[in-house]
């Protein structure tokens, strides 16, 4: 087994692939590293390796995030983070994703690995990086200017990242201007509430020091923390809700209008067999044909004649 070193061994090696300022889904990639360091196939690590990732999916179906440390040796370290603002069967469907986009990404045999997509972050390393800082700047990318700069825009921003730096010490923070300037932040759990508090400081500080005051949207990824910020673009949907919550809206809503449909037909019908019932006494049974126009049989004990009834 060849991954014994202890010095870090993530992004060595770097793909990155921008999101832009468009609009994105939760398994946009954003970027992703495989360390350099090989282990042996067949090898325990690997076998451990393979654990530790069905357990990573399985946790995310009940929280936003988790790490773990394998009692096998050699020892593996892993964790993922979905965005604060996902259900747990969205974070789920994302750290899957994630996986799957590590296994495309690094080669089998890579010690280590991470990637970071729209909805969810995800590292393992047989280096511990938990609850280590870091504030690398992994990716930057600011968006055009805006059509005739606005002053009051640049100022609307400001306010809004300064507003998402002061955070209360939550790991996940958004922000929004009736101007609409909207900004979120996250940092991964590992961190204290102080380091958390100093990796987002200076992720918005890049943001403010590289995008400058005209720019449209800006996204700064640090190794534990990012910030965003866009004018009415896509950041402005992280402000609380996702495209899941949208369907699940939509779903309830159509529960709801099926449910009163059902309760006004199942009214009618009881007003109607009410009226049937006034007609005549000591109906038993009511059975109804198929056919389009629907025959009605009333069956009496009293020996009188078969009374049926033809519905228009």
């Amino acid at each position: 087994m060849a991954a014994t070193t202890r010095t870090p061994t993530l992004l060595l090696t770097l793909l990155l692939l921008t999101v832009g300022g468009a609009s994105t889904s939760l398994d946009t990639f954003v970027y992703g590293g495989c360390s350099r360091l090989k282990f042996s196939p067949g090898s325990p690590y690997e076998s451990t390796l393979n654990s530790l990732l069905t357990l990573l999916v399985n946790s995310a179906s009940f929280t936003l995030y988790n790490n773990f440390t394998s009692a096998a040796v050699p020892v593996l370290y892993g964790l993922y983070q979905c965005r604060g603002d996902l259900s747990a069967a969205a974070c789920r469907t994302c750290v899957a994703g994630a996986i799957a986009r590590l296994a495309a990404l690094c080669p089998p045999d890579a010690a280590g690995g991470a990637v970071q997509l729209d909805g969810c972050y995800v590292r393992y390393d047989n280096v511990s990086f938990l609850g280590v800082q870091d504030k690398t700047v992994v990716l930057k990318k600011c968006g055009a200017s805006s059509v005739g700069y606005d002053s009051g825009a640049s100022a609307r921003k400001d306010t809004v990242l300064d507003y998402v730096v002061a955070g209360g010490g939550k790991a996940y923070r958004v922000g929004g201007s009736g101007g609409g300037v909207y900004a979120v932040a996250q940092c991964v759990q590992d961190l204290s509430v102080g380091q958390c508090q100093d990796c987002m400081t200076a992720a918005v500080g890049v943001l403010k020091s590289d995008c400058g005051a005209a720019a449209a949207w800006g996204d700064a990824f640090l190794g534990k923390c990012y910030a965003r910020f866009s004018e009415g673009g896509a950041h402005s949907r992280h402000g609380g809700y996702d495209d899941n919550n949208d369907v699940e809206i939509e779903k309830t809503l159509a529960i709801l209008i099926g449910l009163i449909a059902g309760v006004a037909l199942l009214i009618v019908f009881l007003s109607f067999l009410r009226q049937l019932c006034q007609k005549g006494k000591g109906i038993t049974s009511l059975i109804f044909s198929s056919k389009p126009l629907k025959l009605i049989k009333e069956v009496r004990h009293d020996g009188g004649p078969r009374i049926e009834y033809w519905l228009d």
